[in-house]
């Protein structure tokens, strides 16, 4: 069953830029894992201060055993706020079938 983790993160506006590029050595890594189908951590658009954060492995077996290896980020900020959730898709098809 495969599993994502969704969700946003909010810190201060003026660490986001960083908050984001900190994490990136995570999300190269984590692409290359045998097992993820894609990872992305990325400034919103919109809100100055959200992160979103977007996470498609195979299975949690492969998100567990990812989690037991994955580097830390070359920089972090306090998260002020936010809502991070674990999915466990039991089905995938086109988007608008």
């Amino acid at each position: 069953m495969t599993v994502i983790v969704a969700g946003k993160v909010y810190v201060d506006p003026e660490k986001r830029d960083r908050y984001v590029e900190g994490h990136q050595v995570i999300v190269e890594k984590a692409r290359a894992h045998p097992g993820c189908l894609d990872v992305v951590i990325s400034a919103d658009t919109l809100e100055p201060g959200r992160v979103n954060i977007f996470e498609y492995w195979e299975s949690e077996e492969v998100l567990n055993a990812w989690r037991a290896i994955s580097p830390r980020p070359t920089y972090s900020a306090e998260i002020r706020d936010g809502e991070v959730f674990k999915h466990r898709v039991s089905y995938s098809g086109p988007p608008f079938d």
